[in-house]
């Protein structure tokens, strides 16, 4: 089958160098999706996503954990009469795809991969594996459907913009696993949402926008997923992106209310229980100084290094010892990147460093022998 290998081994240099509501689906009516319900486990097999982690290692870029302040101004240069790259406030928070180096072959390669893995579920019967294998399966497919059709559409600068065939990229039903055509949200919502209890499985599904909880830089499986879940969660948990304070108003993102039917019935005190279990002292203090609570954040641009946008000027990368580089970024992709630079010195300078890794996880309030995401 084709491979991912060969065209992503072309990005190690890159990646070194650069480093609404809505109704819910279940709404609608998901009697098609009773199928992935996991059954009582009963094989011990796994799926194999070295592929995709190696394919997530070079193309995906950590701008490290938030600093929660406001990136501010951008700095000068990024284009004279039109302004290129990212000027979110949240730039310099989460995580970023380097779609801009994507080339026509490895975009096919990304298409066979995810019908590869449509395919899986033809040779093992998903439903028997454990449920961390089958959750891993679900996160995989759906980021990897949507880097996919993300990177054959790019430029772009929301990826909700982007329609197949009319329908919009998160309702159009452009996968199919068992014989079930689905779209993004269908395995968001209809798979894992009504079958797993524990809203940090939000948490690993990838939207694309700078707005929206980090792409990991390995893939989810089996062993890892409990570990990739509870830090993506504590990530975005304590970002602006995810949590701030308005007066005596807590604001969190509008993932949280998209989620509330399955996760959040009493919002305002669901919401606050669930942030309180991953707050660190700042959203600590902000959850005891409100005492409202509105998911009012949102950012929709693009998870990219570019902006969503072909810049015409570049720049060169530099060595340590301030040589050029004959490889060429765009100039406000190069600003960006200074930026991301400085506030890793600062964290080291202030010594914010430190993860805390969780193995054999059992979630609060789910506890069971076996340790897997319930």
């Amino acid at each position: 089958m084709p491979s991912l290998r060969a065209p992503i081994a072309s990005l190690i240099a890159i990646s070194a160098a650069v480093l609404a509501a809505t109704v819910p689906a279940a709404a609608q009516g998901a009697e098609p999706f009773a199928t992935f319900a996991p059954t009582a486990k009963s094989s011990s097999a796994s799926i194999d996503y070295d592929v995709w982690n190696e394919a997530v290692q070079n193309i995906v870029i950590s701008m490290g954990p938030s600093l929660r302040q406001t990136a501010g101004r951008p700095p000068d240069g990024y284009g004279t009469r039109r302004v290129y790259g990212h000027t979110s406030r949240y730039r310099l928070e989460g995580s970023r795809v380097t779609f801009s180096f994507l080339d026509d072959t490895i975009i096919g390669n990304l298409a066979q991969y995810r019908q590869d893995l449509q395919a899986t579920a033809d040779k093992v019967d998903l439903q028997s594996l454990s449920r961390n294998e089958q959750l891993a399966f679900w996160i995989n497919l759906h980021n990897v459907a949507l880097v996919e059709q993300i990177a054959g559409n790019w430029p772009v600068r929301q990826p909700r913009t982007l329609e197949i065939d009319g329908v919009p990229l998160d309702e159009a039903k452009f996968i199919t696993v068992e014989g079930v055509a689905m779209s993004l949200r269908d395995i968001r919502e209809n798979v894992v949402y009504a079958n797993w209890d524990d809203p940090m499985v939000m948490y690993g599904f990838w939207r694309g926008e700078i707005g929206g909880p980090s792409i990991q830089r390995r893939a989810y499986t089996g062993d890892n997923v409990g570990d990739l879940l509870n830090r993506s969660a504590r990530e975005f948990v304590n970002s602006l992106r995810g949590t701030q304070k308005q007066g005596s108003t807590l604001q969190v993102s509008t993932f949280y209310e998209e989620a509330a039917a399955y996760f959040f019935p009493d919002f305002e005190a669901d919401v606050r229980a669930h942030i309180a279990q991953y707050a660190q002292e700042d959203v600590s203090k902000i959850l005891a100084d409100t005492t409202k609570t509105e998911a009012t954040i949102k950012e929709y641009d693009i998870a990219d290094l570019a902006g969503g946008a072909r810049e015409p000027s570049f720049g060169y990368i530099e060595n340590a010892n301030g040589s050029a580089q004959s490889f060429r970024i765009p100039r406000s992709m190069g600003a960006l990147l200074a930026q991301r630079e400085e506030k890793f010195r600062r964290i080291l300078k202030e010594g914010r460093t430190g993860t805390v890794t969780f193995s054999e996880l059992t979630l609060p309030g789910d506890e069971g022998e076996d340790g897997e995401v319930k």
